[in-house]
C-alpha cells in the first residue's frame, strides 16, 4: 500500500495550491502533453475535507 501525507493548510494557502496545480494544468494542456496526474491532485484538493479545530486548542496557539 502506498504511503500517504496528509497536510493542514487555511484556506489562503488551499486557495494557492489550486490556483498553482490549475495554471500548471493549462500549461500541459496547451503544450498537449498529458493532464492525468495534475488532474487527480487538483481534485483532491478541492474536494480535501476541513477540520474544525475546538475552541480550546485555538487559544493555546
Amino acid at each position: 500500500m502506498e504511503e500517504k501525507r496528509v497536510i493542514e493548510v487555511d484556506e489562503y494557502q488551499q486557495r494557492l495550491i489550486i490556483n498553482s496545480l490549475n495554471d500548471k494544468r493549462n500549461e500541459l494542456v496547451e503544450q498537449e502533453r498529458p493532464t492525468d496526474f495534475v488532474d487527480e491532485v487538483l481534485l483532491l484538493t478541492i474536494d480535501a475535507p476541513t477540520r474544525r479545530h475546538k475552541k480550546r486548542e485555538e487559544k493555546e496557539r
